[in-house]
């Protein structure tokens, strides 16, 4: 999973400027003497190799096949076509948390798809003394990028998950893992900082983040504090190309242990929803409000028969507390609600058109996140390719045209104004590749490749694969505007 990000050098001038602003120069003579002794407690570690002898037998390999469409065969005699699928493979880390087999790793790691709604076709678990397990997927849950898996397996090795919330900025914490198909890996950090907002937005929206070297492959694997406890879930990094540069994310154990519960009992986990698009209030919209600056977001639109509909939100309403909590950066609004258990009565303070008013809403459940992103599909909206899916289909089309799709939907096909029977795939992304350049845009449907018909992003990968197969550099895509006749357009085929 990739997210955008920037790095700014900061001049180390501080004292100098102290300096000039009192006219007081700042020396190590007249600084205020801290003692060191109190700085390192004695039980500071000179090596975690106790540590790591303890917890590695409980840390595993995660590897997966799924079957991807690869190109396209066609009967020579009948015309028939059908796909061509070939094997992938992938993996990354999990823990096990029980004797009998139960393991904790990312979604991500076992899923695939777009929206990573897709199981994989099988899961392979390899301990650490070298012994393999085919392992049976127990329960996923997409929005906090948390599973559970299993192995028949007895007298196990096992951790206990823990809390992050007795940890601080500063502490030790160790994690272990499988990085870069290396095998059973330690490194050390430290943490450096909790509960932080890293903009994924959703219920699962606040990370551990660590110093502690984490690569692709550490994902799911565990992050321990020095009493071995697992205080988070391995999950995600800022880098160029993947690479680690010690800025790290963990989800925190005491928020995943309630998802990790209600799979491993069979549950369907539960989280509350408005059903409205929102945005934060702009430094420029508190000033015109007289709202303290990171106070409250603001209503953007509402998905028609949902909770904040049936309550009487209005666009533009300012949403200011969520049952007596204040929304803030830290504390969003959808933070607040998916955390607040559905059919729950709760009041919203908001302003609209500048007066307090209060409205009691029923919380909604939570729709699947694909129903999520399809209700909010708005294709005049500028969108890049940040949060965007790194499935396997979406970086090849990525690559290859310089946009990702979704599958048409009666309700997409109600805000494009199309027969609910069309078919073809949506351009969700239109980013900056070659099919931006010849003109298509977010909202145009897709549906042919090299004049056959398409109704899926498989389908359009594996004519795009038949291409390059026959080395063409560009292929005819047969694309829709709104209601216009389809009309093929010829792309060059990115690198």
């Amino acid at each position: 999973m990739r997210i955008a990000y920037s790095v700014t050098t900061v001049l180390l001038l501080t004292g100098s400027a102290i300096a000039l602003v009192t006219g007081n120069p700042v020396t190590a003579q007249t600084a205020v003497s801290v003692s060191q002794s109190g700085l390192v407690p004695a039980g500071a570690p000179t090596s975690f190799a106790d540590l790591a002898e303890k917890l590695q037998p409980a840390v595993v390999n995660i590897a997966t096949k799924q079957k991807v469409p690869f190109a396209i065969r066609t009967n020579p005699f009948t015309g028939e076509r059908t796909p061509v699928e070939r094997e992938q493979s992938s993996g990354g880390s999990g823990f096990i948390i029980s004797a009998d087999g139960y393991i904790v790793t990312n979604n991500h790691v076992i899923a695939s798809g777009p929206l990573l709604d897709k199981e994989v076709d099988s899961v392979t678990v390899k301990l650490f003394n070298g012994k393999e397990y085919d392992a049976e997927i127990i329960g996923r849950d997409p929005s906090s990028d948390v599973a559970v898996i299993k192995i028949k397996a007895a007298n196990l090795p096992f951790v206990t998950m823990g809390s992050s919330k007795e940890s601080r900025v500063g502490d030790w914490v160790v994690a272990i893992g499988n990085p870069l198909g290396l095998g059973s890996t330690v490194t050390a950090g430290i943490v450096s900082a909790l509960q932080r907002n890293i903009g994924v937005g959703g219920a699962y929206d606040r990370f551990i983040q660590t110093d502690t070297a984490i690569n692709p492959g550490n994902s799911g694997g565990p992050l321990f504090n020095l009493k071995g406890e697992v205080i988070g879930i391995n999950n995600r990094l800022i880098g160029p190309n993947g690479a680690n540069i010690g800025v790290g994310f963990a989800i925190p154990a005491e928020e995943a242990k309630t998802v990790v519960d209600t799979l491993r009992s069979g549950a369907k986990v539960e989280r509350g929803y408005l059903g409205i698009g929102i945005r934060p209030v702009a430094e420029t919209d508190a000033e015109a409000l007289g709202l303290d600056k990171d106070r409250g977001e603001i209503v953007t639109s509402l998905v028609a028969g949902q909770a904040g509909d049936k309550a009487g939100l209005k666009e533009d309403d300012v949403v200011l507390k969520v049952n007596g909590q204040a929304v803030t950066p830290e504390r969003t609004l959808s933070f607040i609600v998916a955390n607040t258990k559905p059919g729950t009565k709760i009041p919203l303070e908001i302003l609209r058109e500048g007066q307090p008013r209060t409205i009691q809403v029923v919380v909604g459940e939570r729709p699947p996140e694909n129903e999520i992103v399809q209700s909010q599909f708005n294709p005049e909206e500028e969108k890049d390719f940040e949060g965007d899916s790194s499935s396997d289909e979406a970086k090849i089309l990525r690559d290859a045209f310089g946009f990702s799709v979704i599958p048409i939907t009666p309700q997409i096909a109600r805000i494009l104004r199309v027969p609910a029977e069309t078919k073809g795939v949506i351009i969700d992304i239109a980013g900056v590749g070659s099919a931006a350049a010849a003109g298509m845009r977010r909202g145009d449907i897709i549906v042919s490749a090299s004049y056959k018909p398409i109704s899926s992003s498989g389908e359009l990968v594996a004519a795009l694969n038949e291409a390059k197969r026959l080395k063409r550099t560009a292929m005819f895509l047969g694309v829709k505007r709104g209601n216009t006749p389809a009309r093929n357009i010829s792309i060059p085929i990115g690198e």
